[in-house]
């Protein structure tokens, strides 16, 4: 027992240690070129596949890292803290394997899982709507079964879907029943799905190089075979969708927050004003002890809910330990990344400094996966 938990240290210090040389050659020189001209790096995620970093949560029988996701989410905060639009993208895809990997047939996983952990293949969910974003009883988009076809035909258009266009599948949330959550369903769609389109990118304010999107599905036929789980599963997936994004997230703000943290300790060690570097002034130093505090904080929360999650804790208490570490995480993130730009004074609100961007960027992560104010309700609800 000994031999094989020393074994197990090792082999996720061996991990950890991967994603450092990999955030340090392939994600930091390119980001500022890629976020600056919108350009999507699947270059850099192919190489993130080949070395076993987009399905670390995944069992090693269909090609994953056998992971536990507190490991997991610990790699996507050294991503982050480089560039926290790729390590974006390793959670969207994580995340599009989560339905197969979790509810599909033995058959299923076996045909299509490998592909999708390997990272040859990037996922994408669509689920959200124009009138449905965090209430996914009100989605809309309907699949009508032909039982005599064998495919399902789907009607309907997917608002805010990142990885549009990029990715090689997604699984489409739709109603194939009555009103409310029990008519949901997950129908694994293949990117060349007849009928299945992507219309024109969102001009967002951050995380520009990772494409987001409305896909409209204008009477695709999706073959009955990619419906994954029994039809009316779609809301029980989705809750385990949303346990896991938050927790995400969370561990990119922090990557994200860390940082902004250490360019503007960095910088106000070397900026000098009145003979002495401006970090020995209280007003300064201060802030950036709060920052590191609240850094740490953010930090254990993650960790303490991947370990509800890891430990099969109820599923409430693994929801309301997510809901938490996202508000906090992301709320970190925000004044971190606000407070590094006020550390560097007119320098940090130009692009000189990558800390204006992360300052935009940190906006998005308390929107997405549920905006903070849905996590206080999910919080609320658990008291």
């Amino acid at each position: 027992m000994a031999d094989s938990t020393y074994e197990q240290a090792d082999e996720v210090r061996d991990l950890l240690a991967l994603a450092e040389e990999l955030a340090e050659k392939e994600l930091a020189p390119s980001a500022d070129d890629f976020e600056a001209r919108s350009v999507f790096p699947r270059d850099i995620l192919r190489t993130l596949g080949r070395s076993g970093l987009l399905g670390l949560p995944y069992p090693v029988a269909y090609g994953g890292g056998g992971q536990s996701y507190e490991v997991y989410l610990s790699v996507l905060e050294i991503l982050a803290k480089r560039w926290l639009g790729v390590a974006q993208s390793v959670n969207i895809h994580v995340l599009s394997c989560y339905p197969l990997a979790h509810y599909g047939t033995e058959r299923q996983r076996e045909q299509w899982l490998p592909g999708m952990l390997g990272g040859e293949r990037l996922g994408a969910n669509c689920i959200s709507e124009a009138e449905a974003g965090s209430d996914i009883a009100a989605i809309a988009c309907t699949a009508r079964q032909d039982p005599d076809a064998g495919h399902y035909t789907v009607n309907g258009a997917k608002a805010w879907t990142s990885h549009a266009g990029a990715a090689d599948h997604y699984n489409v949330f739709c109603r194939t029943g009555g009103p409310g959550v029990r008519g949901l369903s997950v129908l694994l769609a293949d990117a060349g799905t007849p009928g299945l389109h992507v219309l024109g990118l969102e001009k967002k304010m951050g995380v520009r190089s990772s494409p987001t999107a409305t896909v409209a599905l204008d009477g695709a036929r999706i073959a009955a075979e990619r419906l994954i789980g029994r039809p009316g599963k779609g809301f029980l997936i989705a809750t385990g969708l949303f346990d896991r994004g938050r927790l995400g997230i969370a561990a990119c703000a922090v990557g994200l927050a860390s940082a902004a943290l250490d360019h503007a300790v960095a910088y106000t060690r070397t900026r000098r004003q009145f003979g002495r570097p401006v970090a020995d002034f209280q007003g300064l130093a201060f802030l950036l002890a709060d920052m590191s505090t609240q850094i740490a904080a953010a930090r254990a929360l993650v960790r303490d809910a991947a370990r509800a999650l890891d430990s099969g804790a109820s599923a409430s208490a693994v929801t309301a330990a997510a809901a938490r570490a996202k508000l906090f995480a992301t709320d970190t993130a925000m004044r971190v990344t606000t407070d590094a730009v006020q550390a560097l004074g007119a320098y940090g609100y130009v692009q000189d400094h990558p800390v204006e961007r992360w300052m935009r960027e940190a906006k998005l992560l308390q929107i997405i996966e549920g905006t903070n104010q849905i996590q206080r309700v999910v919080i609320a609800r658990s008291l």
